[in-house]
């Protein structure tokens, strides 16, 4: 079974390009034109830009509890989650309630294979054992009926935070705060859990600012000193950079490279080995929250947490070091599962048919904190939404989703479970990533409907792969000063992505390094030369001498090899011509 061969479709413009600005390179703006953008407004980077807070459903009432709680000084236990997003959100609330004077702030975090996701009633019950007076719970809540309930029972408030698509049902919360929480008009559906922290906290400070409550012994905080840990939330929770976000996103990785971030986002990029002064929004998604997610998908996320609320950059280090060996374990573990996968796959047959609209597998031996990762690998290789299954507890199964674009994979498990009643035990994500359980002995059951409910909702075109390109880059645009530019022109990310350019270029030189990398010489139809890289490229097919003309699809990067600087391509896609 091969990989599916994309076709390569650049992107469309509008009729009339937008008048940006006037001092703008005209190749950035029809490639901003082509990512939506149609005013000046939308290129805003300054933090005045973002969103008022006033419009997110439920933040008066929020802030209420929390002023409450403030002057009683209760105890707040805050409930996170095991993913980045959940440990920068609760990093966040940590940091930012105590620089208001909160002084009795505790979190939880689950475990994955305890306790399972978010303010279950196992949770609850521990939050109510730990004296909680106020649960506040971070990228998590809008699904927990039953935990807010118990907690309820006890006599606790409640305080969800969350950005997860609601349910039929909501929690009978004290306070609600979710744009996508029915009736919210706030302009941005986008938010990553740890946007809406910190959203939070910008209420609160405002509100106590009106209230007289900042003296000269206690000073108003900065809560722009948070940034960093919003930035990397949001990129590693790959949800759309929309202009609120980018800004977000924009004024992190400002403070990081100006050596103002916190001694834990230090540390992960010292032991990712990147530097802080040329991070980019690509860092967070493929350098640090890897090795943050190692400890929610390994181990524990305490671990990752106590790495970004250290205050010593040595302890920072200690924390680092061992995300970065869980993270070198989670790759030995899904590597193997990839080679079990792909033998797996191998093996299937269609009689003759096409793939079917979802792939769906399960292994009784797969670690339940990488199937996640393995369903995305295989979503991209094949283009198709797919689902992965590990053992669970007592007769169940954890299955971790992911989808292509056309495919609201929330969505399409809500319609299997209202169609199919007692199916799933349990769900809830995004559009394009989702979680649930069902039960073991069901798994056909549910593979068969599955079947039957993507069909409804699959066409041919959203099955085809397409690299999105911006077409050809002109022959001035070759140098490190646009590549440069490009990448100042960011940040990039979620549905705001990364130029991509194709064209025809003359193969000068091929070879493979580490028997899966292509490091190749190109020249361009004007003559001049450049160098190129596939990373992970097909070593069955490449090198091939027989070749001297290629279509590529590639992005543009700087190397930087003993402090000296070059324009290389990373190929995307390549094709013999």
């Amino acid at each position: 079974m091969s990989v599916v061969n994309p076709s390569i479709v650049r992107r469309p413009l509008p009729g009339v390009l937008p008048d940006l600005a006037n001092n703008l390179h005209p190749l950035l703006t029809r490639l901003y034109a082509s990512r939506g953008v149609s005013n000046a407004s939308e290129l805003e980077r300054g933090a005045a830009g973002l969103l008022p807070f006033s419009s997110l459903k439920g933040i008066d009432a929020a802030v209420q509890l929390l002023c409450q709680a403030l002057t009683q000084q209760q105890q707040l236990v805050i409930v996170g989650d095991f993913d980045a997003d959940g440990a920068t959100s609760t990093a966040v609330l940590v940091t930012g309630l105590k620089a208001l004077g909160f002084k009795r702030v505790e979190y939880l975090v689950p475990n994955r294979f305890e306790y399972g996701y978010g303010l279950t009633p196992e949770m609850a019950e521990l939050a109510v054992a730990q004296g909680a007076e106020l649960i506040v719970t971070v990228d998590n809540g809008i699904s927990a009926i039953e935990g807010v309930a118990l907690a309820k029972k006890a006599g606790v408030k409640v305080l969800v935070t969350d950005h997860h698509l609601a349910g039929a049902e909501l929690p009978a919360a004290d306070a609600i705060v979710n744009p996508n929480q029915p009736g919210c008009t706030f302009a941005s559906k986008a938010l990553a859990g740890v946007g809406v922290a910190f959203y939070l906290l910008l209420a609160l400070r405002a509100k106590l600012r009106q209230q007289g409550y900042f003296t000269p012994e206690l000073k108003e905080p900065n809560l722009a000193e948070l940034l960093d840990l919003v930035a990397l939330g949001t990129v590693a929770d790959v949800v759309p950079l929309d202009a609120n976000n980018r800004i977000l996103v924009y004024q992190g990785l400002m403070r990081i490279r100006s050596g103002k971030c916190r001694p834990g986002i230090q540390a992960l990029i010292d032991v990712a080995n990147r530097s802080a002064a040329k991070l980019t929004a690509s860092d967070f998604g493929f350098a640090l929250a890897p090795r943050l997610n190692a400890a929610g998908r390994l181990d524990d996320m305490s671990l990752g947490i106590s790495c970004l609320l250290a205050r010593d950059l040595g302890l920072a280090r200690q924390y680092a070091a061992e995300l970065d060996s869980l993270n070198v374990e989670r790759r030995a573990i899904e590597q193997s599962m990839q080679t079990e996968a792909q033998a797996f796959l191998s093996q299937l047959s269609f009689d003759g048919a096409e793939l079917p609209e979802c792939l769906c597998l399960y292994r009784h031996d797969w670690h339940q904190g990488v199937i996640g990762i393995l369903a995305g690998r295989i979503k991209e290789q094949f283009h198709r939404p797919t689902i992965v299954f590990a053992q669970g507890d007592e007769g169940e199964l954890k299955g971790s989703a992911r989808s292509i674009n056309g495919l609201h994979i929330r969505d399409l498990l809500e319609e299997i479970s209202s169609h199919y009643p007692g199916l799933i035990k349990k769900f809830g994500g995004h559009a394009m990533a989702a979680g649930l359980t069902i039960s073991a002995e069901r798994l056909d059951t549910f593979k068969l409907a599955l079947s039957l409910t993507a069909k409804k909702h699959l066409t041919p075109e959203q099955l085809t792969a397409v690299i999105y390109t911006d077409g050809e880059l002109p022959a001035d645009c070759f140098d490190i000063g646009f590549s440069q530019l490009l990448q100042n022109a960011g940040p990039w990310g979620q549905a705001f992505p990364e130029p991509v350019f194709d064209g025809e270029f003359t193969l000068i030189s091929q070879k493979m390094l580490a028997d899966k990398h292509l490091k190749m010489m190109l020249q361009t139809p004007t003559g001049t030369l450049v160098d190129a890289i596939w990373f992970n490229a097909n070593n069955k097919a490449w090198p091939n001498v027989n070749v001297q003309k290629v279509q590529l699809a590639y992005q543009l990067d700087i190397n930087e090899y003993r402090d000296k600087q070059s324009l290389q391509l990373i190929v995307r896609h390549m094709q013999a011509l």
